[in-house]
């Protein structure tokens, strides 16, 4: 009852549906209240005679509109008479709970199958009257449908499970809990999966179990056991009876459904996906979730098919056979444009299913780097698609909008009848019919409603599609000459676009087409490159040197050993192909890196490329994401070296594209430097501790130095480190099963880090290492006591190996003992020294690296008079004589220099040039120079897309000035180091 004391249905809701014909819809109620007399049941009586007009108006229309609701209401009245006392979401959710709590301890199959049917009736008259009013949005009824699924294969399950405990087959650790240990569990596929499940959908499901598990008496037998288990559940579920059906049962996804069993061994199923498994197969598993069953055996179950689901690398190659599948549903059924009167709402166009490949395919591809892409939900995944940065907000907000409003559309076409069917009436009275079940007034306003949802996802899924809907510019054309006969109408073109030589250009375009390389040997990566071969030369042709552009990509293509994924990806994504056409002509480092590691282009794929900072804890973030499934020790360096070249080469494409500068560059090279060091730092100590024990008290740190201390790296850099080792007084060797004496045990470990940094592997090395600098140099041990570096840098160390230590930087380590080395560190270059003394030893070993290693051109700015070492010098020597604060040791070169310009310690330059401004233009330089050609020292020698680079981060209007430039600033730096640091008259013999 309201206020006013009229009753009303407890389901609320603001759609009011209109019936087709008024006199049916009241002669329908007059049936229900003879059937609410008959019946004695009073409120619904009284509701019918005198109720709430507008709710009796709106049942009344739902009773004239679908004959599956009619019937139900009509035989079940007295599920409306709880409507008046329980409201109708909270008497599902105990529907719900009902069957979570099947079997009871008396059922007998009969009665628990009589039991489900008749609690998911109710269910599912609840639940399509809250739809239909608008008491519940599309998201809470496909989620209280997927509760209602899943409760009802739960109960199933159980009863199976514990009459086969009965009759021996198998015995269950504990009968109140039958799924537990009893190794069988049921993954839910597709919607069930994702909890969207439709109002008459099938359920996908598979079956698995663990041959290990506790209930199982005989692994043979299992397999039969189970099947036939397997096989009585569907029946339970699916079979109609009497009291109708629970849910059609579909177990077609599980592996080769011809020839594999209804329960399928977990070992088998690795088996099949590891050697077998489709892509479509990949993305079935998207939306995977475990419904009923063992708990346990499923959770190990995800936790090994995890890498099969979730690639390492984009998978741009899964987006081929994603349309590829799409265009086989469109062929097969029929369907071309878009329509309102009998389309397929879900697999046609602009349908339910383009949403959800839009959203899979990007899942798919990027989910392995991306871990919070793992999400079953469809409108979840676009809101972490948005969160990435792998799709517009705008985007995602139509298409979640376009998604809830087809679902609801899906829903009233299959509650008219509970068919299990997608397509819209093809005549007039069926259309109008759908219209009024969704609230409209007539069926023109819901066309225009159906029409301008499916053209947006229409036009959002040929987007993806790279204008799959419609030919690429110029693409038939090129497809046509690509490995034909048309030689003539090939070089007119490339002459049209901008080439040479178009005869030789064909000639290499002609090797391409048959096959002549690796990348291109295979049907499918020719069929690729042939898509992206019309942008691909309209790129190269508008290159300043369009011939030699596409001369660098052909010797890159020719080492490329794999073409699919690459030429897939580039399909996908056409405007990351300037940003390769700048790599292959001015950055053969990274092209190489590319030819050794096609996927370390993936990189640049990643949203995030141009718009944030690689910061250490953005880095820390992904490389715990990336060695989170990490196998072993040998897989763990794997996956390092994977990681650190994925993320050198996007530091070295923002530093070609200009999204960042040099000094930027050394800070973010460092910090991959810094983790992924520390990582196989962890796993070889881990590694070494299982196989020789620990020393009592030992403790390690491992010290950057040079260009990594002083967090200055730049592409290729070596790295230069020191292990200091502390232990306890008196300990002698470790305490492991093959114990090493103390100094052998710390030696070997440094000497196993070495080759988990060093050795070549499947992925390469990590880095080239350098322990030169540790006391002694290659004459002494390659760890070394902390006591015996104290004693050693007291009484031994030269100059130059105390300006060392002013870029040394920990890594790596105990944390106490990290403090105690710094600290160790600050006392050793604070002890006063003799000042000449020291700017002579500097002075005279410049001038001792400038006559043994003289400059080889304009560009050679680390050996160049007034270049880099020039400035390292100068900023090693303001800390060692305490010009700069010690707080300052590790720290790049720039800082410390600005900091002693700041405090008048640096002469000024005049010209407004400071030493500050000419090490950050160096920097800037050198970092670009170490993406290029190895021995190019003039601008001459550079590539030009390059030298194009370098004037542009210098702020010059051409290369021509760029050597000019180098020449001025570098002559400021050599009459300042000369005024701190005068050269002797002859370079000392030390």
């Amino acid at each position: 009852m309201n206020e006013s004391g009229t009753s009303r249905l407890k389901i609320g809701g603001p759609i009011h549906p209109e019936p087709l014909d008024k006199d049916r819809a009241a002669e329908w109620l007059r049936d229900l209240a003879e059937r609410a007399t008959a019946e004695d049941l009073p409120a619904l009586r009284h509701f019918l005679e005198a109720g709430d007009e507008a709710d009796r108006a709106r049942l009344s229309a739902v009773l004239d509109l679908s004959s599956f609701l009619n019937s139900l209401i009509l035989i079940h009245p007295d599920w409306l008479e709880r409507l008046f006392q329980e409201d109708a979401g909270a008497r599902i959710t105990a529907v719900v709970e009902e069957l979570r709590q099947l079997p009871g301890t008396e059922s007998s199959e009969t009665r628990l199958m009589a039991q489900l049917r008749r609690l998911r009736n109710e269910a599912s008259l609840l639940i399509a009257l809250r739809d239909l009013f608008g008491a519940a949005d599309a998201r809470r009824t496909t989620a209280d449908l997927s509760d209602l699924a899943e409760a009802a294969v739960g109960a199933a399950l159980r009863f199976c499970l514990l009459d086969l405990d009965r009759t021996g087959k198998i015995r269950l650790p504990d009968r109140d809990r039958p799924e537990e240990g009893a190794g069988l569990f049921v993954l839910a596929m597709g919607k069930l999966g994702g909890r969207e499940l439709n109002y008459s959908s099938d359920i996908d499901i598979i079956c698995f179990f663990d041959s290990r598990a506790p209930a199982i008496l005989d692994p043979g037998e299992a397999v039969d056991i189970y099947s036939r288990l397997v096989r009585r559940l569907v029946r339970m579920i699916g079979e109609r009876t009497a009291d109708g059906y629970v849910f059609r049962t579909d177990l077609r996804l599980r592996p080769d459904p011809g020839a594999m069993p209804l329960a399928i061994p977990v070992s088998t199923a690795l088996s099949y996906y590891e050697s077998s498994g489709r892509n479509w197969e990949r993305t079935a598993f998207v939306k995977a979730r475990t419904i009923a069953g063992d708990q346990a055996a499923a959770a190990n179950f995800f936790s090994e098919i995890t890498p099969f689901i979730w690639r390492k690398y984009l998978d741009f190659a899964a987006i081929s056979d994603i349309k590829a599948m799409k265009e086989r549903i469109d062929r097969h059924r029929g369907f071309e444009g878009l329509a309102v009167a009998g389309h397929n709402v879900k697999l046609g166009r602009g349908g339910i299913r383009e949403i959800e490949f839009f959203v899979q395919t990007q899942q798919i591809i990027a989910g392995g780097r991306s871990p919070r892409l793992r999400v079953r939900s469809t409108e979840d995944a676009l809101h972490e698609l948005v969160e990435g940065g792998w799709i517009a907000k705008e985007t995602a907000s139509e298409l979640i909008v376009a998604y809830w409003f087809l679902r609801r559309v899906e829903h009233a076409v299959q509650m008219v009848a509970d068919e299990q069917t997608h397509s819209l009436p093809e005549d007039e009275e069926g259309l109008l019919r759908i219209a009024k079940l969704l609230g409209f007034k007539d069926f023109s306003a819901f066309s225009a409603e159906l029409m301008r949802h499916m053209e947006v996802v229409d036009q959002r899924f040929g987007e993806l599609f790279a204008g799959d809907r419609g030919p690429l510019p110029e693409h038939s054309r090129i497809g046509r000459l690509f490995g034909g006969d048309e030689d003539s109408r090939l070089v007119d073109y490339l002459t049209e676009i901008g080439f040479q030589r178009p005869d030789d250009i064909a000639r290499v375009i002609r090797a391409w087409g048959v096959g002549r390389y690796r990348a291109t040997r295979s049907d499918a990566a020719r069929t690729q490159l042939s898509r992206v071969l019309p942008l691909l030369l309209r790129t190269f042709g508008r290159a300043r040197d369009p011939d030699a552009a596409l001369a660098a990509f052909d010797a890159f293509l020719e080492r490329l050993p794999s073409g699919l994924q690459f030429f897939a990806l580039i399909a996908a994504n056409p405007k990351l192909l300037e940003l390769l056409a700048l790599v292959i002509t001015s950055a053969p480092r990274l092209a190489g890196t590319i030819v050794a590691r096609p996927h370390v282009f993936d990189a640049l794929i990643d949203p995030a490329f141009y718009r944030e900072t690689p910061t250490r804890a953005l880095l820390a973030e992904r490389l715990e994401a990336f060695l989170h499934d990490a196998e072993d020790y040998e897989d763990t360096l794997a996956r390092l070296r994977i990681f650190a070249s994925e993320q050198q080469f996007l530091v070295g494409a923002r530093l070609l594209s200009g999204t960042m500068q040099g000094e930027g560059a050394g800070a973010a090279f460092s910090n991959i430097a810094d983790l992924v060091i520390a990582s196989a730092f962890e796993a070889v100590e881990a590694m070494f501790i299982e196989r020789h024990g620990r020393v009592s008290g030992g403790r390690m740190v491992l010290l950057g130095m040079g260009r990594l201390g002083s967090r200055e790296l730049t592409a290729g850099s070596d790295v230069d480190l020191m292990l200091l080792y502390d232990h306890d007084d008196g300990a002698e060797q470790s305490d492991g099963d093959k114990s090493l004496p103390t100094s052998v045990y710390y030696m070997r470990l440094t000497q196993r880090l070495i080759a988990a940094l060093s050795s070549p592997m499947g992925e390469g090395v990590l880095y080239e290492v350098d322990f030169r600098l540790r006391p002694s140099g290659n004459k002494g041990p390659l760890a070394t006591h902390i006591d015996s570096f104290r004693s050693y840098q007291k009484d031994q160390a030269w100059t130059w190996e105390r300006m060392a230590l002013t870029r040394s930087r920990p890594v790596a380590g105990d944390p106490g003992f990290i403090d105690e080395v710094k600290s160790t560190i600050r006392d050793i270059l604070g002890e006063p020294r003799d000042e000449s003394s020291i700017r002579n030893d500097i002075a005279a070993m410049r001038a001792r690296i400038e006559r043994d290693k003289p400059a080889r051109g304009a560009l050679d700015l680390k050996l160049r008079a007034g270049g880099l070492i020039d400035l390292e010098f100068i900023a090693q020597w303001a800390i060692l004589e305490g010009r700069v604060s010690l707080d300052f040791i590790g720290c790049p070169t720039v800082e410390v220099i600005a900091v002693a310009e700041r405090a008048g310690v640096i002469p000024s330059l005049g010209l407004g040039l400071s030493l500050e401004m000419a090490m950050q233009a160096f920097t800037r330089i050198i970092q670009l120079m170490r993406l290029g050609p190895q021995g190019c020292w003039r601008v001459g020698e550079l590539p030009p897309g390059l030298a194009d680079r370098i004037a542009e981060t210098l702020d010059l209007p051409s290369q021509d000035q760029i050597e000019t430039t180098t020449d001025e600033i570098a002559g400021s730096v050599r009459q300042a180091f000369l005024s701190l640091l005068p050269f002797p008259e002859k370079p000392s013999a030390d």
